[in-house]
């Protein structure tokens, strides 16, 4: 018995990872000894599992990409071999076993395990995330070897194993803890089709409006499952319009991440009121996002709401780090914005504590018309890899240096290449991802510090961006980062056009 284990997240330390590989080694051994386990297994060959523990982000993609759901699960399993109630379907084949460094394996499948989700429902049934993660990895041991509790099985027998696996190996059930694990057992079927085009109840497009820093883009983070637009406590973060892509069965939203409403000073601040309006102009439904420690309005908002009422387009009222204030306090807010626009609905939400989220999303899918699929329902947003990496550079350029410097910096990626595994089945199978890029600062002593003494300030930066850039792409990155200086960039048109701030005519 082999279990490669690969720990993803920073959540755990390095004993509680060391004590999760025992247990479920032990688990594993015992699984494979039961008499309802088809004893072909025994073969010469050594029984392999991958077990992956990843976090929230990590979770979702999976699930949209084989479930074709947009959600956080505990637990997925992917089997690899035919089998059913503990017995192979099938005669084992040469080509069910792999070699490695000269012994033989038979690789059964792989498990992946949200450990953010793991400790919440520890907390929830009282019990130690030990005793958690070890229920999910049995749970998905059982799934491998082709039991279930879906489809009419029985799964009285299957959760009465997994609670006798887990009694002998130290970790009985307490009587609070009886729960069945939220994931589906993933196999090698294909998702059901949702094709471009296909009709649906609700699509369209939502912008997302407001003053620059009120928690746009990380709303947007919260509703995609990932990092799509950078985030940062200074003004004016967001440059581009980023979209991103809300999925479910009759229903599809693709969201605008709008720069924030402020007075332009520069032709780069023309251009990014400029896109905001243009998103608002060309969503079917606006929401106006506040923040909820202030609680009247002021000129940004006024100019949003104005616009939308210009525009004709349903208008809704986020009041985002809602739970920042008390709800006695609300009460004064929503009657003072009330009388600046006829509001479809005003939701309360927390956007980092995904807090309200839920119900803002019901509202905005109730105000979108009824019409064909815009984009495949794998598909989370329309920015590709090279463009989300510029934007991760920025952000640690934001994270790092202080006052006028970030926003008067622009990254340019000069080469985006991949390196294919020996073996990749696609496109996105790569070892090795290279990245070069320029960042364009306006003067000379800007240039020094974004270098740093003896090159720490490009180093911290480049290090920090690329463990961004590898989360994102679940891939090793290299990243080679150079400084150029291109005088007053952000008022000449020929630089803002080849760094990609282009108005678009109407």
């Amino acid at each position: 018995m082999s279990i490669q284990l690969f720990n993803q997240t920073r959540s755990l330390s390095n004993e509680e990872i060391e004590v999760f590989r025992n247990n479920i080694g032990k688990a594993l051994d015992l699984l494979l000894s039961r008499d309802y386990v088809d004893q072909r297994l025994q073969s010469d060959a050594e029984v392999s599992v991958d077990v992956r523990l990843v976090g929230t982000d990590t979770i979702r993609k999976l699930n949209s990409e084989y479930r074709g759901k947009n959600a956080v699960t505990d637990v997925l399993s992917f089997p690899i071999l035919d089998m059913m109630d503990g017995k192979l379907q099938a005669d084992l084949m040469p080509y069910d076993f792999s070699y490695d460094g000269g012994k033989k394996c038979l690789p059964i499948g792989d498990v992946v395990i949200c450990v953010e989700r793991a400790r919440k429902q520890s907390e929830e049934y009282g019990h130690s995330l030990e005793r958690e993660m070890c229920f999910l990895a049995v749970h998905s041991f059982l799934h491998l070897l082709g039991f279930d509790h879906e489809n009419g099985r029985d799964e009285t027998s299957m959760f009465e194993k997994q609670e006798q696996i887990l009694k002998d190996i130290g970790l009985p059930r307490c009587d609070s803890d009886i729960h069945i694990p939220d994931s589906d057992r993933i196999t090698n079927e294909e998702p059901d089709a949702h094709p471009v085009g296909e009709m649906l109840k609700h699509c369209g497009y939502c912008a997302l409006v407001g003053r620059p820093n009120v928690g746009k883009s990380t709303l947007l983070n919260t509703i995609s499952g990932m990092k799509l637009a950078i985030v940062s406590h200074k003004p004016q973060t967001t440059r581009n319009n980023i979209q991103a892509i809300y999925n479910r069965d009759d229903a599809q939203v693709i969201f605008v991440d709008t720069p924030g409403i402020h007075k332009p000073q520069s032709k780069l601040s023309e251009f990014m009121v400029d896109s905001s309006f243009r998103a608002a102009k060309g969503a079917d439904v606006v929401v106006l996002m506040i923040d909820g420690r202030f609680s009247k309005p002021a000129s940004v908002e006024l100019r949003a709401a104005e616009m939308a009422k210009k525009l004709k387009k349903p208008i809704i009222l986020a009041v985002n780090k809602a739970d920042a204030v008390s709800k006695e306090s609300l009460l004064p807010l929503i009657a003072n914005y009330s009388g600046i626009a006829d509001f479809e609905a005003i939701v309360p939400i927390s956007a980092l504590k995904d807090d309200g989220v839920t119900e803002l999303m019901d509202v905005i899918i109730s105000h979108l018309p009824a019409q064909p699929r815009y984009f495949p329902i794998e598909e989370v947003t329309d920015q590709s890899e090279r463009e989300i990496a510029a934007e991760l550079i920025r952000e640690q350029i934001l994270h790092y240096t202080n006052e006028e410097i970030p926003h008067g910096t622009a990254v340019e990626i000069d080469a985006f290449e991949e390196d294919l595994k020996e073996d990749a089945v696609d496109s996105y199978d790569r070892s090795l991802i290279r990245i070069h890029a320029s960042i364009i600062c306006e003067k000379d002593s800007h240039k020094s510090i974004l270098l740093g003494k003896n090159g720490q300030m490009i180093k911290r930066i480049g290090t920090a961006a690329r463990e961004n850039i590898e989360k994102m792409t679940d891939c090793k990155v290299f990243l080679d980062l150079h400084v150029k200086v291109r005088k007053d960039w952000k008022n000449r048109q020929v630089f803002l056009d080849e760094f990609g701030y282009k108005k678009k005519d109407d």
